[in-house]
């Protein structure tokens, strides 16, 4: 354990990327370097074959040098006087030779040498200039050869000029001590910017090692696919720079998602206020056409710099499920306390008018709330052909009667045989009347909400409509949003769903809701009604008038004594 610890201090991020670097340019530089000597030797080797070359042209053309090669010999010692006095005279040329036709030497800078005839041929004797590094008995040389023409300008001779490679390695270490210096500098100035760009990686990386970045980014990966909430990043610019797969799934995004603005993501409204930040809070709760989201968001800052925002969702659609049936059961148990209480009051009566004898009396307001209990359920069972909606609307009638509202069904409203999307229908339903009996209850007396149900060419209209106070000035279309309330909000009690539900079902069905005044908040629902069943009414199903009988057996019963006026239908009825 000891010694892998050490290895990792050993080797650092920073410190293997400078060692790497160290390495590319020291091999550069030294590949660079040796490249440059052999060029430079190269080019020294042909300048000095090339001026080797052009003192032998000077020499073969020299009417002394042509005629003793005519001739064949030189007793006078001319040419070889003439090449010593050029190889004195001329800076690092180291030999002369003139040579006749045959290969003998007529000069060269050894006397023994002269009149011998040379190991190999006259090359120059096919009319052209030849350079080449000579290995002759002087040593290795820069070698210029040059023919020398007769008199009827052909080839009879040739001259070789040499330049020892002693003089050419010399001049060739003269050149590169500058250009090692140059690279030396180079080398130190990349070894200082291989330097400052290690530490600045490792500024930028945190001070992390590779294996750590790794175990970061599996880890990351691990997080963002293995948790239920999706996950979005978003720089400064509103761009998504990281999205999980349950935020593409709740937010129903492309796979190409990624580097896209909001705005070409979502369309306007709440769900992009609140993920932008235009709309600022913890917990949002939006509605969109599939979910329930509760939406936090959160912007990021590093060191003081803001780098953009986070954004988590949680799908709330199964439990927002699980509340509706909570407040479906609440309901219900406010229905039977309210049935209890008058049960209640009439047990009292009743007792109280059999302790007075009146045993007559006492049948006839038995018979009389029975009958009018009855008359009611019998009414809505028959206008309403839908059992769950027959039985909503009894036992809502209930709950506003203990709250001194009365629930009025309109004279018109029928409607024929069971509902295609009756769920929807009783959510839809249930909101608006729960909504009216909420702003009834606080508004002037005698309050009453009115509803009206009709089907017509296969369309379902609701109308919902209250006694009370109205709709805020300006506020027709942001009592649709998820949020808002006029209603004071209690401890962990959500408010603000209801209409915006209702708006999301309704345009789920292809239909849709609007609002208006007629004196108070008067709600439309249409609907399409696309129905499995028509043309047998409420009335002529059994399993239906079964279940409207039992639902309105189960809740009218407290319906009627709420108030004085119940048995007249002052708490519940229908109007026209």
């Amino acid at each position: 354990m000891v010694t892998e610890c050490h290895v990792r201090r050993s080797t650092k991020l920073s410190t293997r990327i400078l060692v790497s670097q160290l390495t590319i340019l020291i091999i550069t530089m030294v590949i660079g370097f040796v490249l440059y000597a052999q060029q430079t030797r190269a080019t020294l080797d042909t300048q000095y074959e090339q001026r080797a070359l052009a003192i032998a042209e000077t020499v073969a053309a020299l009417p002394q040098v042509r005629a003793a090669v005519a001739a064949g010999a030189d007793p006078s010692g001319t040419v070889q006087a003439l090449a010593e006095q050029i190889r004195h005279d001329v800076d690092a040329v180291r030999y002369v030779v003139v040579i006749d036709r045959d290969g003998i030497r007529l000069s060269h800078p050894t006397p023994a040498q002269i009149d011998k005839k040379i190991e190999e041929p006259v090359v120059a004797l096919d009319g052209h200039t030849h350079v080449r590094t000579d290995p002759g008995s002087l040593g290795d040389s820069a070698n210029g050869r040059a023919p020398v023409f007769g008199s009827d300008g052909r080839p009879i001779g040739e001259v070789s000029a040499g330049i020892l490679e002693d003089r050419v390695v010399g001049q060739w270490w003269l050149e590169l001590p500058p250009v090692a210096l140059y690279t030396a500098l180079a080398l130190c100035f990349g070894a200082a910017v291989s330097l400052l760009l290690a530490r600045r990686l490792k500024k930028t990386t945190f001070g992390l090692e590779l294996h750590e970045i790794a175990s970061l980014l599996q880890e990351r990966e691990a997080m963002l696919h293995g948790v239920r909430e999706g996950v979005v990043t978003f720089d400064q610019d509103g761009r998504v720079t990281l999205i999980n797969d349950e935020a593409r799934r709740l937010l129903g995004l492309p796979g190409s998602a990624i580097g896209q603005r909001l705005d070409a993501l979502l369309p306007d409204g709440c769900l992009r206020d609140v993920l932008s930040g235009s709309v600022e809070g913890t917990d949002q709760i939006v509605l969109t056409d599939e979910h329930c989201l509760v939406v936090n968001r959160m912007a990021v800052n590093l060191r003081g710099q803001a780098l953009g925002a986070v954004a988590t969702l949680r799908d709330r659609t199964e439990t927002e499920g699980l509340l509706r049936e909570l407040t479906s059961t609440r309901g219900l148990t406010d229905a039977l306390r309210a049935q209890q209480h008058e049960f209640a009051n009439r047990l009292h009566t009743i007792a109280g008018l059999l302790e007075l004898g009146r045993t007559d009396e006492a049948l006839d307001y038995l018979t009389d709330t029975s009958g009018i209990a009855e008359g009611f359920a019998e009414s809505v069972s028959d206008k309403i052909g839908d059992p769950m909606v027959a039985a909503l609307v009894v036992a809502k009638a209930s709950v506003a009667a203990e709250r001194d509202v009365a629930l009025l069904l309109t004279e018109d409203s029928f409607v024929d045989g069971l509902l295609a999307e009756r769920h929807a229908v009783v959510t839809i339903l249930g909101n608006l009347i729960d909504n009216a009996i909420d702003a009834a209850a606080g508004g002037p007396s005698p309050a009453h909400v009115t509803i009206r149900l009709r089907s017509e060419a296969d369309q379902l209209f609701i109308r919902v409509s209250d006694t009370g106070p109205g709709i805020p000035v300006g506020a027709d279309d942001s009592i649709f949003q998820s949020g808002f309330t006029t209603k004071p909000t209690r401890a962990n009690l959500d408010r603000g769903l209801g209409l915006a539900i209702v708006r999301r079902l309704a345009r789920r069905l292809d239909g849709q809701i609007t609002v208006s005044e007629g004196p108070g908040p008067v709600f439309t629902v249409t609907l399409p009604d696309h129905a499995s069943d028509r043309g047998s009414g409420g009335a002529s199903d059994d399993a239906a008038d079964h279940a409207a009988d039992h639902a309105a057996d189960a809740s009218t019963g407290a319906e009627l004594g709420a108030s004085p006026g119940a048995a007249s239908g002052a708490n519940l009825g229908v109007t026209r």
